[in-house]
């Protein structure tokens, strides 16, 4: 179970300012770290073909042709070095694409985890809903005022539903823990963090 980030993000509102906070402990972070040396070694590849594409232009560009080259260096350097460019540029962009979940997600075990002792509400779509959301779940506090919103995933759509809890949870991520029970986020899960029904 995983959630897409919160609906409504904190902000420096008098709520957040009094929900009780922990930070992320070393076991929760190693997790979370081991996920970005994962994506980290996915990304060699990539990393590896952008520096050898990146080698071969600089090198068409810059260096001397040898002696008795049947062309200038600027003749030489107007069809192959802009396609090594394109090349080793669109290598460092995957390689990007590959790590940047990961390096955000540990930019966010940064971020207090929030623990209320109010409601979880689970509610079906709407309009708004995305076509791979089956509904929202929501953190409300004591007061059952909405402390933060995930859209959630599934084939059977959410009922409506609201019932008391002791929660745990990031903004970034989604629900961590329910009466203590976890819901498959860190450092059990690497795949997101929050709650998403399959």
């Amino acid at each position: 179970m995983h959630a897409q980030r919160a609906l409504n993000p904190p902000g420096a509102s008098e709520r957040e300012r009094l929900l009780v906070r922990r930070s992320w402990t070393k076991a929760e972070r190693r997790v979370v770290v081991g996920g970005l040396v994962n994506r980290l070694v996915s990304a060699i590849e990539p990393i590896m073909c952008s520096i050898v594409f990146g080698t071969l232009t600089a090198g068409l560009v810059f260096f001397p042709l040898p002696p008795g080259a049947t062309q200038t260096q600027g003749e030489s350097a107007v069809i192959l070095p802009p396609l090594f460019a394109v090349a080793a540029s669109v290598f460092l962009a995957y390689a990007a694409a590959l790590l940047a979940p990961a390096l955000r997600a540990l930019l966010h075990t940064f971020s207090p985890l929030y623990i209320v002792d109010g409601y979880l509400r689970y509610r079906g779509p709407d309009r708004q809903t995305e076509t791979d959301s089956n509904g929202y779940v929501a953190v409300l506090n004591e007061e059952r005022r909405t402390v933060s919103e995930w859209p959630s995933s599934g084939s059977i759509p959410l009922r409506d539903n609201l019932r008391p809890a002791l929660i745990e949870f990031s903004y970034y991520g989604g629900i961590h823990r329910i009466d203590g029970r976890s819901t498959g986020v860190a450092p059990e899960s690497l795949h997101g963090l929050g709650v998403r029904r399959g």
